[in-house]
């Protein structure tokens, strides 16, 4: 998958998913910064254009060049207040990464990027949602107004599920160019996963018995491990043609709550 070369950039590296794949990237000899509120190489706040702007400097600073794997892991779960917040990092910390990286990604031989959607993305359709719209269009003070007006049961699941959704749709826009630039870019949306995210989720008296209901046909919630593999997949050359793809590991829950719609 790797060689000692190279250079992968993960955020959320701190902990769950992110810290199983800084894991797996430094077992395949790979250089990895990582990138948290804390216990990291980079520790920024995500949720502010000013920790983005800080996290993207420094990330540059210590790779020194060119960086072979983007993993955009950092994100936040719907028992967060205030709501905004979830948007903030799921969405608008994603894109400052993959766009302030974009350059450094570029001038490496056979670089990728990878975003962690959720299969929460797909379980409703957000097609013509002004949610979405304020999104795409970077308008982070009118996503904050919207998901305001949101009654509050349901403004985490709101924030947590539109952002997920639009971080997916972000990839794919970004398809042909980053595409024509030789950079392969695409998302991974996994279902429960047993992190601390999840755990906090379940703990939560408003979405916990929603998390709990959601059982994966295979009988199992994944561990952080199981996706980290598919990141080390997607990542490594044996899947140079996959690109602008939404790969869902989930156990088969979208498969069973939409089995007509793929």
């Amino acid at each position: 998958m790797a060689t000692i070369s190279q250079t992968a950039v993960v955020s959320g590296a701190a902990s769950g998913i992110g810290a199983a794949v800084r894991k797996q990237f430094l077992e395949a000899g790979m250089r990895v910064i990582g990138v948290d509120l804390r216990a990291s190489d980079v520790c920024a706040d995500l949720s502010t254009a000013s920790g983005r702007r800080a996290a993207v400097a420094s990330v540059l600073a210590l790779a020194g060049g060119p960086i072979d794997q983007l993993v955009c892991c950092a994100g936040l779960g719907p028992q967060v207040e205030p709501v905004a917040r979830i948007a903030a990092v799921n969405y608008f910390g994603v894109v400052a990464l993959l766009d302030g990286l974009f350059d450094a990604l570029k001038a490496a031989r056979h670089s990728s990027a990878i975003v962690l959607s959720s299969s929460s993305a797909t379980l409703q359709s957000w097609a013509g949602s002004p949610l979405r719209d304020a999104y795409l269009a970077g308008d982070e003070a009118l996503v904050g107004q919207i998901l305001a007006a949101v009654p509050p049961e349901q403004a985490g699941y709101a924030a947590y599920a539109s952002s997920k959704n639009a971080v997916a749709v972000a990839v794919r826009q970004r398809a042909v160019g980053w595409g024509a630039a030789r950079v392969r870019l695409n998302a991974i949306a996994p279902g429960a996963v047993q992190t601390p995210l999840l755990e906090a989720g379940l703990n939560d008296p408003r979405y916990g018995a929603a998390i709990r209901s959601l059982v994966a046909p295979i009988g199992a919630r994944a561990r952080p491990e199981d996706v980290a593999a598919l990141v080390g997949f997607v990542a490594g050359a044996s899947a140079a043609f996959i690109h602008g793809s939404v790969l869902i590991v989930d156990g088969g829950i979208d498969a069973a709550t939409r089995p007509f719609d793929f």
